[in-house]
């Protein structure tokens, strides 16, 4: 699901079992017998069944976009809620946007049910052309019901452009919330997460509940998240990044930054130096530091040891339990720990992940 502000659509497979038997027929190697008037008849109805069924993909309203509107009902992944745009503000990158919606006070649900734990996104709908895509809070939402979103739009993407045409006081409709990933309190000791672009949305989300918004937290999880952006201008805005980066100098022990650009040309950010960020793709050794406890005792011993029992895949060498957070355009998660499955399952655990041995139990691409 979401990626960072924006994430890409899990579309239904209803064509699949079509495809998959068109392909095996036409791998055949057997010889086709002569068609009888019978069965070119049954050769007809097969083919207008077929062709109903494509129709039907794309003519018949999709169940999420037929959700009923309800304006005096609680909020609710089953149907749509009118919201209210309360801010747009233009970010460093013209092709991104900080927006804010408030969910109206009589729709505000209680904000103790499990749903609203992190990681979680609701559903925008385009009025316009009735698509719908994910969008992960910022901060979740506060007790106004006001939740802030990083908005890309992409030249193919109907919701971000359209989303991006939106002014203060305009009313959009939303649903949810959808759980994309289950926290579990102190269930590992190192979160590691690694983003590309509005990919850090989710992972905003995590640290602001967890770290940012509680004093002392609450977990003793470690976290640690490696981002990329193709330059200085397109990392996030400064009201995302400046608190990430400020907890990250006050508490390193809790939180590690890391911020990659592929090119350090064109402005520097506005609250990262250019000195604190690094040129180039997030590699093996970025992620194998990311796994460093940090204790100097144990590097040198461990080096002399070398025959010592290999940790599972979840743990580093001393004991510690990992899991990987990926998130951001397809091609980067494929790289850094295999590409999705079919139809936008986990997939098995590839790439650089997958390279240092670490498995699905460990790694979770959203």
């Amino acid at each position: 699901m979401l990626r960072a502000a924006s994430h890409p659509t899990r579309y239904r497979p209803v064509l699949a079992p079509i495809h998959r038997y068109g392909f095996s027929r036409q791998l055949s190697t057997e010889k086709s017998p002569a068609l009888t008037s019978k069965s070119r008849s049954t050769a007809l109805l097969v083919g207008l069944g077929s062709g109903a069924l494509v129709a039907s993909y794309f003519l018949w309203p999709d169940p999420s976009r037929a959700a009923p509107t309800k304006r005096n009902a609680l909020l609710s992944p089953s149907h749509f809620t009118p919201v209210t745009v309360t801010s747009t503000e233009p970010c460093p990158d013209p092709n991104t946007r900080l927006m804010t919606l408030a969910v109206p006070r009589n729709s505000l649900p209680s904000l103790n049910e499990a749903a609203f734990e992190p990681i979680w996104s609701v559903y925008i709908k385009d009025d316009d052309i009735q698509v719908e895509r994910p969008f992960t809070p910022l901060e979740g939402m506060d007790s106004e019901g006001r939740m802030k979103f990083w908005v890309k739009k992409y030249e193919k993407g109907e919701v971000g452009r359209w989303l991006h045409s939106k002014k203060a006081g305009d009313t959009i409709e939303i649903r949810g919330p959808l759980k994309t990933w289950a926290w579990r309190p102190d269930e590992w000791d190192e979160v590691v997460m690694i983003s590309g672009g509005t990919g850090i949305t989710p992972f905003c989300q995590l640290v602001y509940k967890e770290l940012l918004s509680q004093s002392p937290p609450n977990t003793q999880t470690r976290f640690t998240l490696l981002h990329s952006s193709r330059r200085p201008t397109e990392l996030p805005p400064s009201e995302m990044l400046a608190p990430l980066v400020a907890y990250s100098q006050a508490y390193p022990d809790r939180l590690r930054l890391s911020l990659f650009v592929d090119t350090p040309d064109g402005p520097a950010h506005p609250a990262v130096p250019s000195s604190s960020l690094t040129v180039g793709r997030i590699g093996r050794e970025a992620i194998e530091r990311a796994t460093d406890s940090g204790d100097g005792h144990r590097s040198w011993w461990r080096s002399l040891f070398s025959a010592s029992p290999k940790p599972k895949p979840q743990e580093a060498g001393d004991g510690r339990k990992i899991v990987f957070l990926v998130c951001g355009p397809d091609p980067m998660v494929a790289a850094i720990a295999g590409p999705f499955g079919r139809n936008f399952s986990q997939g098995d655990v590839g790439g650089l992940l997958g390279n240092l041995g670490y498995d699905k139990d460990s790694v979770w691409k959203l």
